[in-house]
């Protein structure tokens, strides 16, 4: 490692150290996933919460809360014995922005056929992931290839198409809260590399990466995404999505806090 990047990754270290806490969680949708103890369930948690993981973030926590107000306490458990009917009116006035009931209730529904053949969605996800891969893109490609089967065959606003190019950061998002394990990320996930992850990537994600010069390219679309994988990569191989959280608390934190400011200062002077 160059002296420039050990640098750079010193200071990454410091702002990991300060902000990658449990308590800079709220609010966040990951917080849901805390309060499941069985992998099963927190993957279901998972995927609500990311799905839905997009607007304001008041309206975000509303919209998972009310979700899984619905799948009580098992959610696994409810969505492998829940029928198709039993799903559209559960949540036939549910809305979250474009979202719809009907939406959310075909996700739902594929997810419980997932877990009813499979047993749980990550022994689906297995089938199509390889160790040898360079990332998780062929395997998440496949993930979402077996829910949209199980669908009703329409467009939908929570299940977004990897193969199109798109970063989908919220399938990303998802990755990172089942593979990784720490005090923030609660896993779940075993056998799945952290390695191969990619950086959730949104337009606030991009704007701090691009600040960084972890990237040139002005769209946040997946090729970006892998790029500014890559360049983490160098500083942290095993797990280039270490940073991801901290990165975005500090932009959440950055009038309120000076630390905060004076090491994103550091960081881009590298």
């Amino acid at each position: 490692m160059g002296a420039r990047l050990a640098v750079k990754r010193r200071i990454l270290d410091d702002i990991h150290a300060a902000y990658h806490r449990r308590e800079y969680i709220h609010p966040d949708p990951l917080e849901f996933l805390h309060g499941y103890s069985r992998a099963r369930d927190r993957e279901v948690v998972g995927l609500v919460a990311s799905s839905l993981a997009y607007g304001r973030v008041a309206q975000i926590l509303g919209s998972v809360s009310q979700v899984l107000g619905h799948l009580g306490p098992l959610p696994a458990e409810f969505l492998e014995h829940a029928s198709g009917e039993t799903l559209r009116q559960a949540f036939a006035r549910f809305r979250h922005r474009f979202t719809d009931g009907g939406e959310l209730a075909d996700l739902l529904q594929a997810a419980g056929r997932i877990i009813r053949e499979y047993g749980s969605l990550q022994e689906c996800f297995l089938r199509g992931y390889r160790p040898q891969d360079s990332d998780m893109t062929d395997a998440l490609i496949a993930f979402t290839r077996e829910l949209k089967s199980r669908m009703s065959g329409k467009e939908n606003s929570l299940l977004p198409c990897p193969e199109r190019g798109s970063a989908c950061k919220r399938l990303h998002l998802y990755l990172r809260w089942m593979v990784r394990r720490d005090a923030v990320d609660p896993g779940g996930w075993e056998g799945v590399s952290k390695a191969l992850l990619i950086v959730p990537l949104d337009v606030h994600m991009h704007r701090i990466c691009t600040g960084l010069g972890l990237t040139t390219r002005s769209q946040a679309d997946l090729r970006t995404a892998r790029e500014i994988t890559a360049s983490f990569r160098k500083i942290a191989p095993d797990d280039p999505v270490r940073y991801d959280f901290a990165l975005t608390r500090v932009g959440i934190r950055m009038d309120i806090d000076p630390e905060c400011r004076m090491l994103y200062n550091d960081l881009l002077r590298c």
